[in-house]
């Protein structure tokens, strides 16, 4: 095979083989999708009778394509590599000859890419005994099928995993000083789930290893190399003991210098064993627990649900370990790993409202509430220690803690507008209150000046694009600290409660006299709705639930000026919040979002 995807004399061929050419070429320049049977049919010359009596659908013609560029690539490949080889000094390491051979590829005039991938970004599910085999859960099993499939892409795959097993078993002893340093660049650079030596140890270390070298030894592999010695005298790469060095023959700790002792949970390779703690209290929601080795007196909240998601479970944990907090310890870090939170359970929602039961809710999002509450008046000082998403309710427990220690890549927002809903966990009331203050702090009489934003950024479900935009959109305040490394945000978290409680914390006094820009701010968030809506921008229930919003920041329908207390405030966030849950509106970008994962604009 060449380059050239027609070569000279095609035209003479056989009828297949003048098909298999003409679409060999037209699959790879244009596109799979882009061409049509007619065209191949017409540019290489047969009939459709002819054309079916050999490829009865495009779909075989395209497993032919693949087949045919696969075998032929590969042909190419490896005497690519041998004449690179052979032009090389005497005694150069023969891998060498692999720049050069891929340079020839790429720099040639007909390169398009690759056309497996190619293929499979343009077809995805049209090939469905591969996307089978890529649904199976267990790594063992998706290797051992992939390796055994005929079909082109699963053949494509296993080569592609094969010879990059190959290449950093090669390589490790003289590029890292362990098997855990490659699989982090490789996490780190390219945003893999699993480093390479993670993936083949998963997937069974010593029957891959064995199938790798099956393929070297049979000139399947894209080099001729074996597979290093050290690579059969174990059973993987990563242990208890460490992760193996091949340059020291041993397998490396982690290091022990006091900067990584900061990283209480440090970024973990596959089998290595998480701190575990001392569990104080727990439910099916939450656990409370502590590390003694570095604080026994300050508590650690965790959430334990799928995504950190805040069902009643964790409502109710919530108060509940606040509450053994504020009796047997001196502070709290709200702390697990990413994400913070994707807000409450819309399961649990859906199953209520297909069953009327609306009391029930209204009492769970009265629970929400309370949850928020025990975060800001407990009776120790509780730091929110997050990282990643922090949507919906997740966002506004973070806005009730005491402090905040935030990772800098993190997304907090108020989303509920997004399902139909308002923010009702406390976070419209947070926002006024604290838009009242602000109305203080610069002699102003109206609270709505700062009101304006956070109103278009709950109508609009802005998420803020790292923690210092969340400081900008008010998630995060100035006094609060942003962290860099995530990894130690628990550490900082630990410090900050610790320093909290040693400076005498108390909590702050719930305010009784709280000015509200009431029916003149609503109007005014009202007029911008319009324009929004008469400019197409919103929909008729968009426009309803982002009045919605704009009566709970404004206190309510109530005189302007009007003087409320935080209880009030939540009263109106509740209310407001179950009158949407009834629309139908709502209902239907529940459980589309719930399908779907995005949201419905309807």
């Amino acid at each position: 095979m060449t380059f050239d995807p027609l070569p000279p004399g095609w035209q003479d061929l056989p009828a297949r083989d003048r098909l298999l050419h003409t679409a060999h070429a037209l699959f790879y320049r244009d596109g799979i999708r882009a061409t049509g049977i007619d065209r191949v049919i017409a540019e290489s010359g047969v009939t459709k009778v002819t054309f079916y009596r050999h490829f009865p659908s495009k779909n075989d013609l395209i497993c032919a394509y693949l087949e045919y560029r696969h075998t032929g690539w590969m042909a190419w490949f490896g005497d690519a590599l041998q004449r690179h080889a052979h032009a090389l000094p005497a005694g150069t390491d023969p891998t060498r000859a692999l720049a050069p051979a891929l340079a020839e590829w790429l720099g040639s005039e007909h390169f398009r890419g690759c056309a497996f991938i190619n293929s499979v970004s343009e077809l995805g599910d049209t090939v469905p005994e591969v996307l089978e085999i890529l649904k199976n859960r267990n790594p063992t099993e998706k290797f051992a099928q992939l390796r055994a499939s005929t079909h082109p892409q699963a053949q494509f795959l296993w080569a592609i995993f094969r010879d990059m097993f190959h290449y950093v078993a090669f390589h490790l002893a003289g590029v890292a000083d362990n098997a855990r340093d490659i699989d982090f660049s490789m996490r780190w650079g390219f945003g893999w789930a699993q480093g390479p030596f993670e993936t083949w140890q998963a997937a069974g270390w010593k029957a891959i290893a064995d199938a790798v070298q099956t393929d070297i030894d049979t000139g399947k592999a894209m080099s001729a190399t074996p597979l290093p010695a050290w690579v059969f005298a174990h059973d993987g790469v990563h242990s208890a003991a460490g992760s193996y060095s091949a340059s020291a023959n041993a397998f490396r700790p982690r290091s022990s210098l006091p900067v990584y002792q900061r990283q209480v949970f440090p970024e973990r390779v596959l089998g290595e064993k998480a701190v575990e703690g001392v569990t104080a209290w727990e439910n099916d929601g939450v656990r409370l627990w502590t590390l003694p080795q570095l604080d026994s007196e300050i508590a650690i909240l965790s959430v334990k649900s799928k995504n950190h998601t805040l069902g009643r479970d964790v409502i109710i944990g919530v108060q509940e370990a606040i509450r053994r907090a504020e009796a047997e310890f001196k502070g709290v870090v709200f702390w697990h790993e990413a994400p913070f939170a994707f807000g409450a359970n819309l399961k649990e929602v859906t199953a209520a409202i297909k069953e009327g039961q609306f009391d029930m809710l209204e009492g769970y999002i009265a629970e929400f509430q309370n949850a928020s509450m025990c975060l800001k008046y407990a009776k120790v000082p509780v730091v929110v220690a997050a990282q990643g998403l922090a949507l919906g309710g997740g966002c506004e427990f973070v806005m009730h803690a005491t402090k905040r220690v935030v990772a800098l890549e993190s997304y907090i927002g108020l989303v509920e507008a997004g399902v139909g809903l308002i923010p009702a966990g406390g976070g419209c009331k947070e926002f006024a209150i604290r838009a009242w203050q602000s109305a203080m702090k610069t002699g102003g009489n109206d609270p709505f000046e700062f009101i304006q934003p956070v109103f278009t950024n709950i109508a609009m479900a802005v998420v803020s694009k790292s923690a210092a935009n969340a400081r900008e959109l008010g998630y995060v305040l100035d006094t609060d600290k942003i962290v860099f490394n995530a990894h130690e945000l628990l550490y900082i978290g630990l410090r900050e409660a610790r320093a909290l409680a040693e400076a005498g914390y108390y909590p702050k006094l719930s305010p009784r006299s709280i000015k509200v820009a009431g029916r003149t701010g609503i109007a005014n968030c009202e007029m911008m709705l319009a324009n929004m809506k008469e400019g197409g921008m919103i929909s008729a229930h968009d426009y309803l639930v982002a009045k919605y919003a704009a009566i709970a920041l404004c206190g309510g329908d109530v005189e302007t000026g009007s003087l409320v207390d935080e209880e009030w405030l939540l009263t109106v966030e509740r209310k407001l919040f179950i009158d949407l849950l009834k629309n139908e509106k709502t209902q239907q970008r529940i459980v589309y979002t719930l399908e779907n994962g995005k949201p419905l604009r309807n």
